[in-house]
């Protein structure tokens, strides 16, 4: 039994020495270092948006211990991830492992690089779920709550796997008092973004709704049974300049059906920006169908 602990202990020694190797330090808030992981091997740096107070006079702190400077690429609030170019090349990226190398229970590893040397605490994978949006509005392509203590730096960093496999992003910022951790398809999808436009582009409507039931009239013919009544519409918004009015109830977004404001807000990615769509929404009692043009959040 003891000789299969000091094995164990071994292994895990060992993987978070080999995960290091692609692990950064991050200065660029006030008083507190944060960690980065290496996307590329020319300098590119995956971190958490939430760590990086200010676009200029960043810092890296490379694992052979020297510092570089680096620039901003681009950062995405609504889902908590920002691009750095560090003025480093050969690098070692990680290696990074889908969706389903992960299952409730599988041990895990948070690293962190928040001074000169390597952190890790030790946990599990404790729930692992469906898709879900961000306050913010970003999409995460999976829910990964795991155990693991998240120490001052170690957001911005990675869950390792067992077998050294970087699992997403750990964060402390898109829910309090929960351990999240980005997923890799969220990384990659962002990340690419990132580094093709500098921004994630975003629909914007500028109306604030609210689910409400339908009458069984409208909800027969509609073919469904709630709707999204527009409570609000900001002055010279999309949805203003297309003549969606207060107290309208919108029944479909571009022929998808609205019932949530989820439903609307996943409807509104980027490559409707710039797009007229049709909005069927009820109005005195009738349905009607009225044509919106996309703006861009800024």
């Amino acid at each position: 039994m003891a000789e299969m602990l000091q094995n164990l202990s071994n292994d895990l020694a060992a993987t978070v020495e080999a995960a290091g190797q692609s692990i950064v330090r991050i200065e660029a808030r006030r008083r507190q270092t944060a960690t980065g992981v290496v996307y590329s091997a020319d300098g590119l740096i995956v971190t958490t948006h939430h760590v990086v107070e200010r676009d200029d006079n960043i810092t890296v702190g490379l694992p052979d211990g020297t510092s570089v400077a680096a620039t901003l690429v681009g950062r995405d609030p609504t889902t908590d991830i920002a691009v750095l170019r560090a003025q480093a090349n050969g690098l070692t990226p990680a290696t990074w492992a889908e969706l389903d190398a992960m299952a409730v229970g599988h041990m895990v590893l948070a690293i962190g690089r928040p001074g000169r040397t390597l952190q890790a605490t030790l946990g599990i994978i404790s729930a692992l779920g469906e898709s879900y949006r961000t306050g913010a509005g970003g999409q995460i392509d999976a829910y990964v709550q795991t155990d693991v203590v998240m120490y001052p730096g170690f957001s911005g960093g990675p869950l390792v796997s067992a077998g050294g496999q970087m699992l997403g992003l750990n964060t402390s910022a898109l829910m309090r008092g929960v351990s999240l951790t980005l997923p890799t398809p969220t990384i990659r999808r962002v990340a690419e973004t990132l580094m093709t436009h500098g921004k994630v582009r975003r629909g914007y409507l500028g109306v604030s709704a609210q689910p409400v039931k339908l009458p069984e009239n409208i909800a027969q013919s509609s073919g469904q049974e709630h709707g999204l009544l527009v409570a609000a519409v900001e002055p010279n918004s999309p949805a203003a300049n297309g003549g969606l009015m207060l107290g309208d109830t919108m029944l479909t977004f571009d022929g998808n059906n609205v019932q949530q404001m989820d439903d609307l807000l996943a409807l509104l990615h980027s490559d409707r920006v710039g797009s007229s769509v049709p909005v069927r929404v009820v109005r005195g009692g009738e349905i009607r169908e009225i044509q919106v043009m996309v703006g861009e959040r800024n």
